[in-house]
């Protein structure tokens, strides 16, 4: 009987380890997705910020080259839209130091100018940018090319695109910016500076109609998985569980309770 025991004993704890370790590999086979990964400490915050206060459960795991960011597969799309509207991940501009780096090779002037052109842009990108509200802002350059004696050089220009969030005007603002665009370009005069505003638009949150029915509960689609597993192996358990206290009832009850009436059945037969 005690070999019984420790047989039965043995596969109750296999059967208990086996539905442990399947509950945690389907768990962690769940449909999560890495949204965003190498990202800096502050975009990555900005990043979470948003997405959380848009409803958007995100998981933030902090590895050598970066945080990584991880969202449910049936919210990427809601994600990258609600990332896509406030202009994240921030782009990262480039300043004249690092575009006029000491080169080994001699630049022709043509590429002087673009990579001066391009600095400009950069700069004034990179300034606009920290103005409130704005999420995306691009400055385009075009300098006057040097022509012959007699001809007259064609004016400078730039067009400046700012997308900013919808919650926040930028027209109060609009000459402000001519004038700083206009004085951080020699030549420019700010008539000669194009301004364009565009509010940024969230996506409408849209409400998640395909619920699936589990042991009749409504659950989420991505869910039902997770859910059906743990109600199964806590299924098993409880089975488990009565079996045992069947086992441990006729093992030392049942079992010692026909012995002993055996016993004095026996004792009680006339010789």
């Amino acid at each position: 009987m005690k070999k019984d025991f420790q047989v039965f004993m043995r596969t109750l704890f296999n059967g208990f380890l086996i539905g442990f370790v399947v509950l945690n590999l389907l768990s962690a086979c769940g449909s999560s997705i890495i949204l965003m990964a190498g990202l800096p400490e502050e975009d990555a915050n900005e990043i979470l910020a948003v997405l959380l206060d848009d409803g958007i459960t995100v998981n933030k795991t902090v590895e050598k080259n970066g945080v990584t960011l991880m969202v449910a597969g049936s919210q990427v799309a809601r994600a990258l839209d609600v990332m896509r509207a406030h202009g994240l991940p921030r782009e990262r501009f480039t300043g004249i130091g690092t575009v006029f780096q000491k080169q080994g090779l001699v630049s022709s002037p043509l590429e002087e100018k673009a990579r001066y052109i391009y600095a400009l842009s950069q700069e004034l990108g990179d300034t606009l940018s920290n103005l409130d509200g704005v999420l995306v802002a691009r400055v385009h350059v075009v300098l006057p090319e040097k022509g012959n004696v007699n001809e007259t050089p064609t004016p400078a220009t730039a067009a400046v695109f700012i997308k900013h969030r919808a919650s926040m005007s930028l027209d109060v603002l609009q000459p402000q910016i001519r004038n700083l665009v206009s004085n951080a370009i020699p030549g420019l005069m700010p008539d000669r500076v194009t301004v364009i505003t565009i509010a940024s638009q969230l996506p409408i949150k849209t409400m998640d109609v395909s619920w699936k029915t589990v042991f009749g509960a409504h659950v989420a689609p991505d869910s039902v998985t997770k859910i059906q597993v743990i109600i199964t192996i806590l299924i098993i358990l409880v089975m488990l569980t009565i079996l045992v206290i069947a086992y441990l009832v006729w093992t030392f009850i049942w079992l010692p309770r026909k012995a002993k009436n055996n016993q004095t059945n026996v004792n009680n037969t006339p010789a």
